[in-house]
């Protein structure tokens, strides 16, 4: 069976939209429940940067390209899926594009996360990408999840 060409991931957060915008677009924010440490932030165009910090990926480095901040409605971010191997050189594969869309729904805000282009993707790694960012996806929607919960305001 091929491999899809995108992720769909759906997260209803009990949170306002602004609440939910600055945890996905301030860069100290979005590190703290993405597990990466992010020293600059967020530009479109811009490349952005920094060490994971999840246990266990202390000794990879986070890259993507920031696409689209459009406030309060979409965020996304171009990346190389499933590259996680430190000694592999991403830099000449395609990227994905990871989209971050907001709607104001009456429990808070319904997050939608997409990513799309595996097509693209190397066929060598393309399931495996795929595979790895469905999980990934599943729990980082239940971090950010966590974490608008842990630090409401």
């Amino acid at each position: 069976m091929p491999t899809p060409d995108r992720i769909q991931q759906n997260v209803l957060l009990d949170a306002p939209v602004a609440r939910v915008w600055r945890a996905l677009t301030d860069f100290r924010e979005f590190g703290a429940w993405f597990k990466v440490a992010l020293a600059a932030p967020f530009l479109p165009g811009q490349l952005a940067r920094g060490a994971i910090t999840h246990p266990g990926m202390e000794h990879l480095t986070w890259e993507a390209t920031v696409e689209t901040l459009e406030s309060m409605t979409r965020f996304s971010f171009r990346w190389h899926p499933g590259g996680i191997d430190p000694a592999v050189d991403y830099a000449s594969e395609p990227t994905t594009l990871v989209t971050f869309t907001l709607k104001p729904v009456p429990e808070g805000t319904l997050l939608e996360i997409e990513e799309t282009g595996f097509h693209a993707i190397p066929a060598a790694r393309r399931a495996r990408a795929h595979d790895l960012n469905t999980g990934g996806w599943a729990w980082q929607a239940g971090s950010i999840s966590r974490y608008l919960d842990e630090f409401k305001g």
